[in-house]
């Protein structure tokens, strides 16, 4: 049995300046959770100088977080959730469309899995 599902993503040669639109991403990060059937808690989003930023969307689900790194065009973003409900591929694709990345790496990892004892 799997209690989460743990999704990274690596999106490399974004848009230089939507890695450090804070509102931007924010409302990206937003609609596409809540399309993807995500139910939002709360958000905390960080702007660093010169650039850069780190965000958090805690949702019902569990979470999803963005880090960025506008000198080297990259972001990285992590979707966890403990419900296969929530469409991870969905806010995967809005993301990377809306950072207007050229490539993308993604890693998923099944977490806490359970040993469910037999019946006898």
């Amino acid at each position: 049995m799997t209690l989460a599902w743990h999704t990274l993503i690596d999106f490399h040669e974004c848009d230089l300046a939507r890695l450090n639109d804070a509102e931007g991403l924010r409302g990206q990060m937003l609609r596409a959770i809540a399309d993807a059937g995500g139910t939002y808690v709360t958000d905390v989003f960080h702007e660093f100088s010169p650039h850069g930023l780190s965000g958090i969307v805690v949702i019902a689900e569990s979470h999803v977080a963005l880090h960025t790194w506008p000198e080297h065009q990259f972001a990285a973003v992590d979707i966890f959730s403990c419900t296969q409900k929530l469409d991870q591929g969905l806010i995967i694709a809005r993301l990377g469309d809306w950072l207007k990345s050229t490539g993308k790496r993604v890693a998923a990892h099944e977490r806490g899995q359970l040993v469910v004892p037999m019946a006898v």
